[in-house]
């Protein structure tokens, strides 16, 4: 796609955010700094919401925020991490320490350093559920530590991950899906700004196919306009029905369909570590992709959404993604429910 992200050029202030409770609360915060934890499913907007928190409360926020994605630690090896320009100026002369005192150091220094402006500034530590419950005590530690001078906000999916210390520590900021109306209006304002003719149909289908992911939505529009020249329903529907990942999301089906589990949780890994899905989001589309472009009988694409019926409530509940999702395929290949349970650590 040519041209800077319309996600980056129209990311909303504090007052545009489409969810009048996230902006009532995140208000408070501008006047009475205090951590948080952001939490909702992925592409609802957490990230692009605490930026809009830190330009609304500091005079210098390129410089006192400073954004962790906990993936930059826990997904890369130990040099890929002392060589990151982000973080070398704090692991120089430590080749052999320890990941974990490698994150650990890079998370003190950061809430150590002063801020450029103001009495504060903010650390967000985003996508927070992949962080190991041994790094939680040492964050911890760092919050009591540093508490004055910087406020954190951790942004996650799965806030039951988080150990109750630093829950107890964050004021909550539950962010839900977006409804289809208020994806709309976000996807009309930034039509408008970017003087991109619209309608109504081919906006509402966009926001429709996007199932709440806000990200996705906006992209797509962008996809649509650099495509055509404006968005219409034809256009949308022609436009998405070449994005997406619905092929990756087929190969993960057909591949449970042929026993062959490994292929399946290859590619569930891929979709939630790569793709940025979260459980309940990858379910969705599995029943979705399952329904309107699988070769599967009725019958069979009846029992994936009574087998997804069953795991919902595990997934939403904040435990292992991938593992319930992989049981949930090898439930559906083997033509068994999935009343018994998996076993933590096991497929």
């Amino acid at each position: 796609m040519d041209g800077p992200l319309w996600t980056e050029t129209h990311a909303p202030d504090l007052a545009d955010l489409p969810q009048p409770e996230v902006r009532e609360r995140l208000s408070r915060a501008v006047d009475e700094p205090m951590n948080l934890v952001v939490q909702g499913p992925t592409g609802v907007g957490k990230t692009a919401a605490v930026r809009a928190l830190a330009r609304e409360t500091h005079a210098d926020p390129g410089n006192d925020l400073i954004e962790i994605n906990v993936a930059d630690f826990f997904g890369r090896t130990k040099k890929e991490i002392r060589t990151d320009p982000r973080f070398e100026p704090f692991l120089q002369g430590r080749s052999r320490m320890a990941k974990r005192d490698m994150i650990n150091r890079v998370l003190k220094e950061s809430a150590a350093n002063a801020p450029m402006s103001g009495e504060y500034k903010t650390v967000l530590l985003d996508n927070a559920e992949e962080i190991r419950e041994d790094f939680q005590q040492a964050l911890r530690r760092v919050m009591e530590q540093y508490h004055r001078a910087t406020q954190f906000v951790i942004a996650t999916r799965q806030p039951s991950k988080l150990i109750p210390p630093i829950r107890s520590r964050c004021f909550p900021v539950p962010m839900r899906v977006p409804t289809t109306d208020e994806t709309i209006g976000v996807l009309a304002g930034i039509c408008e700004a970017e003087d991109v003719e619209y309608d109504e149909d081919g906006l509402e289908f966009v926001a429709s196919a996007a199932n709440g992911d806000l990200r996705r939505a906006v992209l797509a529009t962008q996809a649509a306009a650099v495509e055509h020249d404006e968005v219409t329903m034809q256009g949308a529907y022609e436009t998405l029905d070449d994005v997406g990942n619905d092929e990756q999301v087929l190969s993960a089906l057909e591949s449970a369909r042929k026993g062959e589990l490994k292929d399946a949780r290859s590619t569930v890994d891929d979709l939630l570590s790569d793709e940025g899905f979260d459980g309940g989001g990858l379910l969705r589309e599995l029943c979705r992709v399952a329904r309107s472009k699988s070769d599967a009988s009725p019958e069979s694409v009846a029992r994936l959404h009574a087998l997804a019926g069953e795991v919902d409530l595990d997934l939403s509940e904040g435990l292992d993604d991938r593992l319930h999702l992989t049981h949930l395929l090898a439930a559906w290949g083997a033509g068994r429910r999935t009343t018994e349970r998996p076993v933590r650590g096991k497929a």
